[in-house]
């Protein structure tokens, strides 16, 4: 079996807002083989640049466009494909889009896998040890307490015995990041668990401050406080912190995270399957299980990814909460023919072949902006 197309397409909703939310455009990578199957797989990152890495023509030996370097390969060998396109882009790679790209191109490699041989992916990474995963609705905050406070009850509504809030517009100060905090605890109730998502906004000791005004409202973690190359910072206040310290979301591949795991710089690893695709997200769980620290995933795109985190937290013998973005946005809810999102607070793991989703054909066909093969 070998790839002979590999197809990158852009998709895009009508009226993107200036907001942080992924959920908004993506870009999908779908591998095609000689024998008449097909992976799907997407990059979390900037559509247009993960495609131009998917493009690049060849430069010269480590530098060179993923298309180029794929065709004529065996899908079945993900750890050879990962090796070659590692090297091959080296000038240009490493860290961030380029490893995305190779992320959105492992996922659609295993998707392939599990197709193959007719095996959901989770039994190809040693097997699933949850059938189902306790959700935390992810979204943003409210422009104020108020806006937050009706977000935050809405979602305990509806079953979830978990949030997550976030970003914009935490860190202005110090008055209104306690009131999103206390808004978002009175609004989702005493007896649900409350995670803040700080959004990359403090030093390490207004961090900390902020650590100890929130352990008041009995947080869950907080999430990114500090800049996302400030692993001195995350150290330090790891220590102190009276909350448990939750990051790791922007890293692309193991050799971004390692350090991290190494210094045993946070309490929650927080790994993104649409950044890391599933072959280095294998090797970071085995990393992050043998610290005794936990893992959790990060999604806040497509039912794509949310697909490939499920397979692949599901083998993790501890996992304990999963990200599940409740974004009112099409790509979120009608790119599949599958809905996967949570039931009552809970998330079920797909047992279908591969990632275990189809395409909704139409939908693509209707939000395409941008296509090459």
């Amino acid at each position: 079996m070998k790839i002979v197309e590999v197809v990158c397409q852009i998709l895009r909703i009508p009226n993107v807002q200036a907001k942080t939310a992924s959920s908004q455009d993506s870009v999908l990578v779908r591998i095609r083989t000689d024998d008449g199957l097909e992976g799907i797989g997407e990059a979390d990152s900037s559509p247009e640049v993960v495609k131009a890495i998917i493009d690049a023509p060849f430069s010269h030996n480590i530098a060179c466009g993923l298309r180029q370097l794929l065709i004529g390969l065996d899908p079945l060998e993900h750890d050879l494909i990962r090796e070659k396109l590692y090297r091959a882009t080296m000038y240009y790679g490493r860290r961030a889009v380029g490893v995305a790209a190779m992320a959105g191109v492992d996922m659609a490699l295993w998707d392939i896998k599990g197709k193959y041989f007719h095996q959901p992916i989770h039994r190809l990474l040693g097997g699933k040890r949850h059938n189902s995963i306790p959700a935390y609705a992810s979204i943003l905050f409210g422009k104020d307490g108020q806006q937050t406070k009706a977000i935050a009850q809405r979602w305990r509504a509806v079953g979830y015995r978990a949030i997550k809030m976030g970003w914009e517009p935490m860190g202005q100060n110090e008055a209104l990041d306690i009131e999103l905090v206390a808004a978002a605890r009175e609004g989702f109730g005493d007896d649900g668990t409350v995670l803040i998502d700080a959004g990359c906004v403090w030093d390490a000791r207004t961090a900390l401050q902020r650590a100890i005004r929130f352990h008041e409202y009995k947080i869950g973690w907080l999430e990114e406080p500090l800049d996302q190359d400030d692993i001195d910072g995350y150290v330090w206040l790891r220590d102190r912190s009276p909350v448990p310290i939750a990051a790791g979301e922007g890293e692309c591949g193991r050799a971004a995270f390692r350090p991290w795991i190494d210094r045993h710089a946070l309490d929650i690893y927080q790994v993104d399957l649409a950044r890391n695709g599933f072959t280095d997200s294998l090797y970071i769980r085995e990393r992050v299980e043998e610290i005794g620290a936990r893992l959790c995933n990060h999604c806040y795109k497509t039912p794509i990814s949310v697909a490939a985190c499920l397979h692949w937290l599901s083998t993790h013998k501890n996992a304990f909460l999963f990200e599940d973005c409740v974004e009112d946005s099409p790509l979120r809810h009608e790119l599949t023919h599958e809905r996967l999102q949570a039931v009552d607070g809970t998330i079920t793991v797909p047992d279908g072949d591969g990632l275990g989703i189809t395409l909704n054909e139409d939908f693509v066909r209707a939000h395409l902006v941008s296509e090459s093969r």
